[in-house]
């Protein structure tokens, strides 16, 4: 009896894994685009797309009657799109490299207990460092891989971006504090005045 061939080698990364990853090996040699930073760039989409169903979570938060702040709900819609645009972006890179993406189902968002400001846009500033964290990991590995085109990209594309985000979260909470938002307050009156006249909800 044959023995079973082995399985492709694993990349070893912190970077979010694809357990039951099945690249194409024709396209990989077609366009160049290694195992490792195949199943990489598919594992960091998923990463975004949880991030986006999170922020659309926090987003309703702030649109309950109970709390009402409607241009903070805007804001993380708009986080919300721009994270799902990044994740789309990511896979069409991937189909374009020729690298196959592994559907899975989504998360819960974890946020079910945020009912104020200052611990949403925590959580937020928490969700945008992971995520630089994750694509220096990405932009290394690809580097380490032999793909420029696929580091330079990711910079580019979806690391420089999440850097000054980082900058304007970093305001925000700033001001959040100095009004006097807390974790339990959801309503009082800095959490108002941050609604209606901080200017970087209107240009995040």
């Amino acid at each position: 009896m044959a023995e079973a061939e082995p399985g492709p080698k694993r990349f070893k990364s912190d970077l979010p894994r694809c357990p039951s990853h099945r690249g194409s090996a024709a396209s990989r040699a077609r366009q160049n685009l290694s195992a490792g930073v195949e199943e990489a760039l598919c594992g960091v989409s998923s990463l975004l797309r949880d991030g986006a169903y999170r922020l659309q979570a926090l987003a309703f938060v702030f649109e309950q009657g109970s709390i009402a702040l409607p241009r903070l709900a805007s804001f993380f819609h708009q986080q919300a799109e721009r994270q799902e645009a990044e994740a789309d972006a990511m896979l069409a890179y991937l189909a374009q490299r020729g690298g196959c993406y592994c559907a899975r189902q989504i998360k819960r968002p974890g946020c079910e207990a945020v009912c104020a400001v200052f611990p949403a846009l925590e959580l937020l500033l928490l969700q945008l460092r992971e995520e630089v964290s994750v694509l220096v990991e990405l932009s290394r590995l690809a580097g380490e891989h032999g793909d420029p085109h696929a580091a330079g990209l990711v910079k580019r594309r979806f690391l420089q971006p999440r850097v000054q985000r980082v900058k304007l979260l970093g305001d925000l909470l700033a001001s959040a504090r100095r009004l006097g938002c807390t974790d339990q307050q959801a309503n009082g009156f800095g959490e108002y005045l941050l609604d209606e006249l901080q200017e970087e909800l209107s240009s995040a």
